[in-house]
Formats: structure tokens, sequence, C-alpha cells
């Protein structure tokens, strides 16, 4: 069931159907005023469609997919999901009065992803995180926070897709020094290590741990992590900057597709990871 909401904002949905909208009215070879005058609007709002600033309606996306002459039905069904899929609330929407859009677009691509990639310079990837050591880490970035505060509860809720009957493929890469910073100390990161251990028995997660040994600098720029999505959306990559956190699309995400790659082959394969996982936390239970 599809549920309307009266009023949304611009997401990275209707950014990313307003850009095939644009494309496909310039390849038609009409202006948005032709677009507008067959809608019964004008073309300003055509334009604001294509730009995501306001979504369009899955009834007008039809319209305009039928001005446009797009005959295609996989095309046509693709847009049309992905009309209804901006309309379509989720419970990632109780947040946007609490928590940047940005963020909760971030959610919204886990729910959606078929693959996500990470990897992570300093901390545990948060889907993967036990709640001691997300209280810890999220009191590191700020002291005033709690595991209660709205920000928190966001995380925590988020891990819930790990236990759905579809879940994403996770391939998660963290550093080897993550194995030693201890966010809320050792007894959190030896749970931590532990939970680790447990979840890389999951048939859909992959744990791998890039060495110290490793001779190259991997990334200098930090974490970044990549959704790998289903038709019709596109792949994106994320990542945090000091400015704020970013998506990254088109040839930027090829780019980091190929950067984990060369990451990955210098990690330690799946089994080795574990190990030194294992051994780690239990030189922590012995200290």
């Amino acid at each position: 069931m599809i549920t309307i909401s009266v009023k949304r904002g611009m997401t990275l949905r209707a950014q990313w159907l307003g850009r095939q909208l644009r494309e496909l009215r310039e390849s038609a070879g009409l202006l948005l005023k032709d677009a507008g005058e067959h809608l019964g609007k004008d073309g300003t709002t055509v334009s604001r469609y294509e730009a995501g600033l306001i979504p369009a309606r899955p009834d007008d996306v039809r319209a305009l997919l039928d001005l446009y002459g797009v005959a295609d039905k996989a095309q046509r069904d693709a847009l049309l999901a992905l009309a209804k899929d901006v309309w379509q609330l989720g419970w990632w929407d109780n947040y946007t009065g609490n928590l940047a859009q940005n963020i909760v677009d971030y959610a919204w691509l886990e729910s959606r992803a078929r693959r996500i990639r990470s990897f992570e310079v300093s901390v545990v990837f948060g889907l993967l995180q036990t709640p001691a050591y997300m209280s810890a880490v999220i009191r590191g970035a700020d002291p005033t926070a709690t595991i209660s505060t709205s920000g928190a509860r966001f995380r925590l809720k988020r891990q819930e897709i790990l236990a759905t009957p579809d879940p994403p493929q996770i391939e998660a890469i963290i550093d080897e020094s993550v194995l030693y910073r201890a966010p809320g100390g050792p007894a959190v990161l030896e749970e931590q290590l532990r939970h680790l251990i447990k979840l890389a028995a999951y048939p859909n997660i992959e744990l791998r741990v890039l060495p110290f040994s490793a001779t190259t600098f991997a990334s200098p720029e930090g974490s970044f992590l990549i959704f790998e999505m289903p038709e019709p959306y596109p792949e994106i990559g994320y990542a945090d900057t000091p400015a704020g956190s970013i998506y990254i699309e088109a040839n930027g995400v090829q780019q980091l597709m190929l950067k984990y790659d060369r990451i990955r082959r210098d990690c330690l394969d799946s089994a080795e990871s574990i190990e030194l996982i294992r051994a780690t936390a239990d030189k922590l239970a012995r200290s």
C-alpha cells in the first residue's frame, strides 16, 4: 500500500526522477512550456519537477511519458515505480524534523540497496555496531548525546534491515587500527569485536581487515560507502567530510568502486580477518 504525504521536500529520489524526466523531454525536443501545457500546469512547475525541488506525482509522470513517446514497458514501469517510491513513506520519514535530509536519504538507500560496500578507517561500520559501542562513538562526537537521542535511535532502527527476509549483501572492510581503538573502554570494544565475529557467520555479511602491513595508503580521504541499487536507481557513493556528508554519483562512484577493489586486494581474506578479530578480542579479555 502506498501512503501519500501531504508535503515532501527534495530527496535523492525526487532528484533522480527529475533528472530522467528532463533528459526525456530534451530528447523529445520539447520545451518546459510544452510539458506544462500537456499537464495543465505552467512550465515553472515542470522545471521544479526536473530539479527535484518538488516530486512529480505518478499521474503526472505517466502523462509526461506519453507526451515524450516513451513506449518501452520496462522503462515506463521503472520510472513509474520510482515516482511511487518518491511519495512512499518509510519509518525514516518520522525523523525528518530532527535530522538532516541527507541522513534520512541515507536510511532510504540502506533500505533499498542490493549491496553495501563500506571502508572504515576509524570506527566499525554503523550497521554492525553494538548499542554500547555506538553510544560511545556518539558521545565521542558529541559529549551531550546519549543512546536515547533521536540520532542514536535512528541508527539502531537502521540495523533492523539485517533481520529482514531479503537483507542487503554487506561487504565491510575495516582498517586494522579499528580493532584497537576502544571508544567506551576495553570491555565495550571486546563486546563489539565478538559481535563482528557473530555477524560474519551471516550469509550476507563479509568482513575483511586491512592490515598494518598493507603496502599502500588505501584512502587518504578517509572512509566511504558504495550503495549498489536495483533499477531504476543509480549506484551511489557516500562519504563524510568536515563540511558534512556528500553523495557521489556517475564517474565519481565508478572511481570509488575502483578504489574499493584496490583496498580489498590488500586485505586479509575473510577467514584471516576473523582470526585476527578473535585474537584481539581474546587479548582484551585477558587484560
